[in-house]
């Protein structure tokens, strides 16, 4: 099996660094992508092949991906951060930056386990066309179901501004602090297995076609949470798993057959890391005027179109 070219590596980094955050999922598309254009393309870039080292190469673009999101969000992980060596400290928890940094470690260790089980199965077994462009249309379908179901609770609600879990309407003294921690202080009133639920539902993402930003994403929006704080609090949830996963899979980048590898691999990398900062920023504003539909008619469309294209023009 040849090593990825740099420009298979390049176009594979700008994919990872988009569809990681964007809910429409990298692991799905960096399976499509390559089997849509065929040639070498599709062998190089064929994570089901036992010892692939397409595999490694994505574990480092997940490191890039989790570093962009540290970067961004590195003012509220000094917070976050501090919380909880103060809370560790003082054995309490008392501040709501304390309380969310518990909330995290709580929301993490569900992915944790699965990505131990089930990682390494889940892409030999089901990374492949087929799965990929099916799980992408069960993708669209969860998002559009769960936009729908979020609009039938807020209109029940006796407040059409409410939520299940916080109110959108800013207090007196939220309204002199800056909107991020505005939103974390409405993220530390989840309950301890409502935090546990949302990040849960990472453990969808190892299927290939299936999001986890818009998993979690959606978990959220089904605890009452806004879109914006939804969105933050899966990037939050985000961080720890993409960099503890690709961590711990990097030495693996040191395998033999990985040497004609490297330099293109850093090259995907980079890039990765270049997008998602672009994309995390860029998504934070979006979700907070809109909504996840967008993305559910894209997947629901690509799956559908790969799916038929995949089982019955390429059987």
């Amino acid at each position: 099996m040849s090593a990825p070219s740099y420009l298979e590596m390049a176009v594979v980094g700008l994919l990872q660094g988009v569809s990681e955050l964007f809910p429409v999922s990298s692991l799905g598309h960096s399976v499509l992508l390559p089997a849509l254009i065929g040639g070498h393309w599709a062998t190089d870039l064929d994570m089901s092949t036992q010892g692939s080292a397409y595999l490694d190469t994505l574990v480092a673009m997940h490191v890039a991906t989790a570093a962009a999101l540290v970067i961004f969000f590195w003012r509220d992980w000094v917070r976050i951060v501090g919380g909880l060596l103060t809370s560790v400290r003082d054995r309490r928890i008392a501040t709501p930056d304390q309380r969310l940094a518990w909330l995290l470690v709580a929301g993490t260790i569900p992915v944790g386990i699965g990505g131990l089980v089930l990682d390494k199965f889940m892409r030999e077994h089901l990374g492949k066309p087929v799965p990929a462009a099916a799980f992408l249309l069960l993708n669209g379908v969860i998002l559009f179901a769960v936009e729908r179901l979020y609009r039938r609770q807020r209109r029940a609600a006796r407040d059409p501004e409410a939520t299940m879990v916080m109110s959108a309407a800013p207090t007196e003294a939220m309204a002199t602090v800056p909107s991020e921690v505005a939103s974390d202080v409405r993220l530390s009133k989840l309950g301890v297995w409502e935090a546990v639920g949302v990040g849960a539902s990472q453990i969808l993402a190892l299927l290939p076609g299936i999001s986890r930003s818009g998993a979690t994403i959606a978990g959220g929006l089904l605890r009452g949470l806004r879109h914006d704080d939804a969105a933050r609090f899966a990037f939050l949830l985000a961080t720890p798993a993409i960099a503890g996963a690709g961590l711990l899979k990097l030495p693996e980048l040191a395998r033999p057959e990985m040497h004609d590898a490297i330099g293109p691999t850093i090259v995907g990398s980079v890039i990765a890391g270049v997008a998602a900062y672009i994309s995390v920023r860029f998504l934070v504003r979006y979700f907070e005027t809109r909504t996840l539909t967008p993305f559910a008619i894209y997947c629901v469309l690509a799956g559908l179109g790969c799916l038929g294209y995949f089982a019955l023009v390429q059987p």
